[in-house]
């Protein structure tokens, strides 16, 4: 492959990927001007947030056996056309109920995106590079918080929050001719594949029961919660509880990202020196001690805004270096149905970030404590599955070395 085939490639997966955060992050500092338009309260707008959360888990289980069945690019396109249609729909929006559920509609379409470029990532590079080109998406990936909310912001100021999805609606209009024109369709389709409920649930079982999927899958699961209460929380710490306009915390959230996408890429230098499984326990073990000072700093009101930005950007860099590895060592087991542990992977990691972004609108209190509450859980719990669950994969792989030795 020439370098100028696989820029070409990472660049449009990247947007693929691109795609959901940007329709997350891009509408955050508009939060403000939808609860005054539609007569509601920045917590209740949140909760269209968490529906979009909700429409991607689901999309994920949809789409991974779709595209097991009938390759990557046919599903990819049914996706990205709900979605443009379903973004005019939000920017016409004259209820906070109406914008709840075509934000939960809207994810299903955008998840197609996801999915398929998490498969045609195992489809076409070599397991031993999966790693490093997840972090090369997540650099694709990193323009999201570095740009979209600023650029919401803007948009919001000048010409309303509907602009908005007008502006997501074109970007997933370019990103859908650059599919059709320049990507190529990275996996056959298999008809054998079935679409009956049974073998669909018969499949997942099969790909949750091997240990190296759950153990990584659920720990990234929960250790990427921390970003989502994140997300959710951040407009009404900045900008209600700090008292910062939609455009400075347009400016914030996209330092932030610094840590989260800089993390990421310092994770190829990494590779270097050490294997991904080294690193995930390292990066983990670092994100819940940062989390539970950030926990006990934002219970006592200490730290102020300064001290809140400095711990959330040391936890999205734990998040950011967590991530990619976890995710490469989730799907390594796997080759057929790549499509469907990749699906299955990612409802979990935004079933969970649905939870946890949800859980935020249950705080009464606007401060940073909910949020931190939120990370300081998700943190400790992910580090306690991964330490067991790294037992439980030793232990399999002595058992299926014994069988080998009794065999010969």
């Amino acid at each position: 492959m020439t370098k100028k085939r696989y820029f070409f490639l990472i660049l449009i997966l990247g947007l693929l990927t691109a795609l959901s955060p940007f329709s997350i992050d891009m509408y955050l500092p508009g939060f403000p001007a939808i609860a005054k338009d539609l007569h509601t309260t920045t917590g209740e707008v949140a909760r269209s947030l968490s529906s979009f959360f909700i429409g991607l888990a689901a999309g994920q289980l949809l789409y991974g056996p779709l595209m097991d069945r009938f390759g990557r690019k046919r599903p990819l396109y049914f996706g990205l056309a709900l979605y443009i249609l379903i973004s005019i729909g939000c920017s016409t929006a004259k209820s906070i109920d109406m914008l709840i559920a075509l934000r939960g509609i809207q994810a299903l379409g955008s998840c197609a995106a996801g999915v398929a470029a998490m498969a045609m990532v195992r489809d076409i590079f070599p397991v031993n590079e999966n790693a490093k080109v997840f972090a090369l998406l997540v650099l694709v990936l990193g323009a999201s918080p570095m740009i979209a909310p600023t650029v919401g912001s803007y948009l919001t100021a000048y010409w309303g929050w509907q602009s908005v999805f007008i502006m997501l609606m074109s970007i997933a209009t370019l990103i859908l001719l650059a599919v059709i024109f320049t990507l190529p369709e990275s996996y056959k389709p298999d008809a054998s594949y079935s679409l009956k409920p049974l073998p669909i649930i018969t499949s997942f079982i099969g790909v949750i029961k091997v240990p190296q999927f759950y153990t990584y899958s659920i720990a990234t699961s929960l250790a990427f919660a921390g970003l989502f209460a994140y997300v959710a929380g951040a407009p009404a710490v900045f900008m209600e509880f700090y008292h910062l306009s939609g455009k400075t915390f347009g400016w914030i959230f996209a330092a932030l990202s610094v840590g989260f996408v800089g993390s990421s890429q310092l994770n190829s230098v990494l590779l270097k020196y050490f294997r991904s499984e080294q690193i995930v326990v390292f990066s983990l073990s670092g994100q819940a001690i940062v989390a539970v000072i950030f926990f006990i700093t934002s219970l006592n009101g200490w730290g102020g805004l300064y001290g809140t930005i400095g711990l959330t950007f040391l936890i999205l860099c734990g998040i950011g270096i967590t991530n990619p590895n976890a995710a490469a060592l989730s799907l390594a087991p796997f080759s057929k149905n790549a499509g469907t542990a990749a699906s299955l992977m990612g409802a979990m990691q935004l079933g969970v970030g649905a939870l946890s972004s949800y859980s935020i609108s249950f705080f009464t209190v606007v401060s940073p404590y909910p949020m931190a509450a939120i990370m300081v859980a998700s943190s400790v719990i992910a580090l306690a599955v991964l330490l067991v669950g790294r037992r439980m994969i030793v232990d399999e792989v002595d058992a299926d070395t014994a069988v080998v030795a009794v065999g010969h």
